[in-house]
This record gives C-alpha cells, structure tokens and sequence, in this order.
C-alpha cells in the first residue's frame, strides 16, 4: 500500500480499515465517534469512497492518529524533490491542501502541506490531534482559534493547540501558506501491515 501510484482513495481505504481494527472499533462505534454515517465509512474502507478535508480531519480526531497514518507519507532518504503538480489534492469546504513530506524526528511527526485558502472561502475545523503551524506567503489570512481571532500577512506566522476548534478564512483573495503539523511520536498508530491474528477474518 501507499506506492506513488496509489490515489489517496486508495491508501486511505486500507489504513483507515486497518487503523479502525487495529483500535478495535466497530463501524458503528467510529460512524459515532467521528460523526461520519456507517454507509460512508464502509465506502470509505472499500476504497469507493470521495473523502475531503472534513472526513480525513474528523477520522484524524476520532482515531487519535496523525492524519499522515491515514495518507500513508513516504519517509524517502537524500534529495527530495516533490512536484506540486504530481501531487493529488485534498479539498476541504474552503481549502486545497497538498501532502508534500512527511518528517519523523526526536521523538516528533512533522507533516508538510502546501495549503491553499480559496477566495472567499472559509474552512472550519472541530480540532484534531497535534499542533497546527501556518506560515502565510501570499494573501491575508483571518484566523479564529476557540475565541480568538487573528490575520496574518505574508511572512507572518501562527501556532496552536490543533485540539481546539478552529478557522481559516481568506480575506479579500485566494491565500497560499504553508501548514505544517507536528505530533509526538506517541501519537502514531503503530500498525503493522497485517493484521493481529484474533481480528482476521475467516470464511
């Protein structure tokens, strides 16, 4: 799973099947958890599904994992290159993000994404494991974090607890910034390819 030619679709279909057995969550206990219908989610596993920002979000928070255990991101060595163009995207109510690179560090999961704020447009977030960091490079970018509202410029930058409900709005145009996600490495779902053996299913 999660060769370059697999579509997030597809990557999705087996992490999140995997994930969910591996926690040992019914559909119909993470359809309540995640606030996503059983039907989607069976979709979603059978790789049938359509699966935007607020599902990958939501999954993210109902599991507890990283969303990068559930996009599959590659850890290659030496130069790296991703082409923004190779590179499906996810859409969201208002966003476009892009998944460039996974990091794993000291103990910490960096995920890079190239995230673009539609004009006039606004993403709404319940929260999610982690910690959020934006960096604007073009736009101005209206933030609201629990009760607290901020807007950012180019070059301007802002951090907080991704747990918290939260927004990004454009404001007067398209907005191009760079989000980065940072987990600790206890966070991460530590699944193996297959699967614990009281959990397989027999015909």
């Amino acid at each position: 799973m999660g060769g370059p030619g697999d579509s997030v679709r597809d990557v999705l279909a087996g992490n999140l099947r995997r994930a969910r057995l591996e926690l040992g969550l019914s559909l119909s206990e993470l359809s309540r958890r995640s606030k996503i219908g059983k039907a989607t989610l069976s979709q979603l596993e059978a790789g049938a599904g359509n699966p935007t920002i607020e599902t990958v979000f939501s999954l993210s928070r109902a599991l507890e994992v990283p969303i990068s255990d559930l996009l599959d991101h590659q850890e290659p060595s030496g130069l790296t290159v991703v082409r923004g163009a190779d590179v499906e995207v996810l859409r969201g109510e208002g966003v476009d993000l892009r998944p460039l690179r996974g990091i794993e560090s000291g103990g910490a999961i960096f995920e890079v994404y190239d995230q673009q704020v539609r004009a006039d447009s606004r993403q709404d977030s319940l929260g999610h494991v982690g910690t959020e960091h934006t960096i604007v490079q073009a736009g101005r970018l209206g933030v609201r974090v629990d009760d607290r509202d901020v807007e950012l410029g180019p070059g301007d930058y802002v951090s907080f607890d991704a747990r918290l409900p939260h927004t990004y709005t454009a404001l007067g145009g398209p907005v191009r910034s760079v989000l980065l996600l940072q987990y600790r490495s206890d966070q991460r779902l530590h699944a193996t390819p297959a699967e614990p053996p009281h959990l397989v299913e027999t015909p």
